[in-house]
């Protein structure tokens, strides 16, 4: 016992093990230095071009105040449902802007579904026939998504002319990028055993698709384009300032004309509607994962 004690300390294989777990914890140290150096010169850089500093957030948040205090209409107790009705005067109108709004996001949506689902597929790297057409694939996705929505509504207003269509296909081609990028991420996660069986199978790629890839994505996918559907809703109220359809123009409108209780009111109006929509996305994604629950058990 004494012997082997002596021994195994000095052992060349023990103190190998020292000396690589020395090397690896010094490079674990080098690394995690490097990262907060560049951290803190990257977070200084933003301070300065962003112009983040105390001194000029605590000048602006009384002006911030005020802005909020104007567009905090005067609601009486007394006059409770009267002061209501005058904050939302022009509702009938502001409706049916509101409707056309999660109508654009609506189709900008399935346009983006079938979009970004039908590239996601080729864009995942455990998917994808070709390299060639992986690389397409992506780069066509990173286009998709790169654009802000904005840039698309202005190109697709000088193409279509103000209105909707330009919303939709704005909302629309960037939701393509969005979705397809979250889709090959989840295509590129699945299980690989039953690809891998249909195609010792020969089965050919669509067949492999179809049958092994798409039963194991469909909750992820659906997730995603609820959610999608719901930011969907909130760029659709914004494009209209560039005549693109919806509350954007009408919110521009009020902006422009300081008319602060108007803003307020449409704001108000926005929020309870994606309320509304995230509520209802909640409980259709969860009705729906149950059922794909029973049917999988």
């Amino acid at each position: 016992m004494v012997a082997y004690a002596d021994t195994a300390p000095t052992s060349p294989v023990i103190a190998r093990f020292h000396d690589d777990y020395r090397a690896q914890r010094r490079t674990a140290l080098r690394n995690q230095f490097l990262f907060t150096l560049v951290f803190i010169l990257c977070y200084a850089a933003a301070t300065v071009v962003g112009d983040f500093y105390p001194a000029r957030i605590i000048e602006g948040f009384p002006r911030l105040g005020d802005f909020i205090v104007k567009t905090v209409p005067t609601i009486r107790f007394e006059t409770f449902w009267s002061d209501i009705a005058l904050w939302f005067q022009p509702w009938r109108f502001w409706l049916g802007l509101l409707v056309e709004t999660v109508l654009i996001a609506f189709l900008a949506t399935i346009i983006g579904v079938v979009g970004g689902f039908l590239l996601s597929f080729p864009a995942a790297r455990n998917l994808t026939p070709h390299p060639a057409v992986l690389w397409v694939s992506r780069r066509w996705l990173e286009i998709a998504r790169t654009v802000p929505e904005l840039v698309w509504a202005l190109i697709f207003v000088f193409s279509f002319g103000v209105g909707p269509i330009a919303g939709v296909l704005a909302i629309g081609l960037h939701a393509t990028g969005a979705l397809g990028k979250l889709y090959s991420e989840v295509n590129e996660n699945i299980d690989m055993k039953p690809v891998e069986g249909l195609r010792a199978a020969g089965a050919n790629w669509p067949q492999m698709i179809r049958y092994a890839v798409v039963p194991q994505v469909i909750p992820n996918i659906l997730s995603y384009t609820l959610l999608r559907f719901e930011i969907n809703v909130r760029a659709s109220s914004i494009i209209g300032y560039v005549g693109a359809g919806g509350l954007g123009g009408e919110l521009r409108q009020v902006i422009s004309f300081q008319e602060y209780t108007s803003i307020s009111a449409l704001f108000v109006m926005i929020l309870l509607t994606v309320i509304v929509i995230d509520f209802s996305c909640e409980k259709v994604r969860h009705r729906f994962i149950g059922i794909l629950g029973k049917v999988g058990g």
